[in-house]
């Protein structure tokens, strides 16, 4: 596979992965502030895809390797939150550290807790799905990064 194809695939991995969140969304699972969290790196992975395509330059995998590693972090640290492993932010949970306001951790007039699984597969969580695809795109982007 070419650079640009795997560039190209990890992109729409990310594109993929938003696509399942305002799917799941548009359903009825309203998002957390930590699940919005983990949007902003996919978007960023999305431009990185889209300016490698325009500008040849050998740090757009890196930096998409970047995005994928950051949304797949934010993920792991949601995923200790909602099992308990760890305290998160109290705008959005019963305890922890407030990492963000307010405004940002409602979903229309009703808070939306982080420290809650709404919907999960195989005991997995949307947040520990993200962590592990994501994951998975840090391998495409490095796998990018080492074709010439």
């Amino acid at each position: 596979m070419t650079r640009q194809n795997l560039i190209r695939l990890a992109a729409f991995g990310s594109f993929a992965l938003l696509a399942g969140a305002y799917t799941f969304q548009a359903f009825g699972y309203p998002p957390c502030t930590m699940c919005y969290w983990q949007r902003w790196p996919h978007f960023a992975a999305i431009g990185v895809g889209i300016a490698a395509t325009l500008i040849p330059a050998r740090v757009w995998p890196y930096l998409g390797a970047l995005a994928a590693a950051t949304t797949s972090g934010i993920g792991v640290y949601h995923t200790g939150v909602e099992r308990g492993w760890w305290e998160g932010p109290t705008s959005c949970t019963g305890g922890g550290l407030d990492l963000t306001s307010d405004l940002l951790s409602t979903s229309g007039d009703r808070l939306i807790m982080c420290d809650q699984v709404s919907w999960e597969l195989f005991t997995l969580s949307m947040a520990s799905w993200n962590a592990l695809f994501s994951a998975a795109l840090v391998l495409v982007w490095l796998a990018a990064a080492r074709k010439q």
